[in-house]
């Protein structure tokens, strides 16, 4: 829609706006031209200062730091505004005008299996009962789709994919932006999940798509049963996840990492390259170096064998 529209939705004041067709909504790094997106938290200002965006949705002392060309929306609200923008920019979940799935000779797909317009399910693919292919899916050769799984609109799945009974994704993220006076905004999640060659996910795990871009399981990942990973996200190389585990929104882990059954991670942090978090360990900030970790708050394996055992010895005192 116009921009000059979208403010006037929005009750924002579009007086100084220079108008132009918008196509979405986007980060701070990859927005174009033609994109608006927001800037809240003063740990992105590099991103802002770099920004491509036609307009961002910002406070009034930041407008300093935007690049030349790019409009500034002044808002006390840059955060709930783009959340009520994304309303207007969500993608329709029935899309007839992506026309008649395409399905390859090869595949085997149980009666009772639902495909959307516009998949594309390769070659010795196989799908099982009551199954659910959304709008605009891709299943890679040789993937493997157990029973009742569930892969929202846009998903992606690479070669020889196992998915076990009962997953789920491509669902909205956990993605609210709050009111002054307590309501929840939601925040309409745009993006996709991409599942990477030889990746197996277990049974009943749920993987949301992002905000804008990619959820992403890089190949070779092994997820286990019942397990949560947020909006954003990025599944490094080999990694292990044991069941339980749960990533809040944009965590990153390297390739190779090992997280332990019920450990946990707070959003936007990363974890480094064949780092191992203990089972039921909490990170709350990130991990760079490879060692391994235990415990909450997080530290090195070894320091926390020796508190255990000095808390032992209290006990006993």
């Amino acid at each position: 829609m116009r921009l000059h529209e979208l403010l006037q939705k929005l009750s924002l004041s579009g007086e100084a706006v220079e108008d132009f067709d918008v196509r979405g909504i986007n980060t701070l790094i990859d927005a174009n031209a033609d994109e608006i997106s927001f800037f809240d938290n003063q740990k992105y200002l590099p991103a802002l200062e770099k920004t491509g965006a036609g307009a961002v949705l910002l406070s009034s002392k930041y407008v300093s730091h935007l690049p030349e060309g790019v409009q500034a929306i002044v808002t006390d609200e840059p955060y709930l505004k783009m959340a009520e923008a994304s309303y207007y920019f969500q993608k329709p979940l029935i899309r007839p005008e992506a026309g008649a799935p395409q399905i390859a000779e090869t595949a085997q797909i149980a009666d009772s299996v639902h495909i959307g317009h516009g998949a594309v399910i390769c070659e010795h693919v196989t799908i099982l009962s009551g199954a659910v292919i959304g709008e605009e899916v891709e299943i890679g050769e040789g993937s493997i789709i157990h029973p009742n799984v569930t892969l929202y609109n846009d998903v992606k799945i690479g070669r020889n994919v196992t998915i076990h009974a009962g997953t789920v994704v491509g669902s909205d993220g956990f993605g609210y932006a709050h009111t002054r006076t307590g309501e929840h905004i939601k925040i309409y999640h745009s993006g996709n999940v991409v599942v990477e060659e030889g990746v197996e996910i277990g049974a009943n795990t749920t993987i949301d798509r992002a905000v804008f871009g990619s959820t992403i399981i890089h190949k070779g990942a092994k997820i286990d049963n019942l397990i949560q990973i947020g909006h954003n996200c990025e599944i490094g190389e080999n990694t292990i996840l044991v069941s339980q585990v749960g990533l809040s929104g944009s965590t990153k882990l390297g390739r190779n990492v090992v997280m332990g059954g019920q450990s946990a991670t707070s959003g936007h942090l990363e974890i480094g390259d064949f780092v191992t978090i203990a089972a039921r360990g909490g990170v709350t900030k990130s991990v760079k170096t490879k060692d391994i970790y235990s415990g909450f708050p997080l530290m090195r394996h070894k320091e926390w064998l020796r508190l255990q055992a000095k808390i032992a010895k209290l006990l006993k005192s």
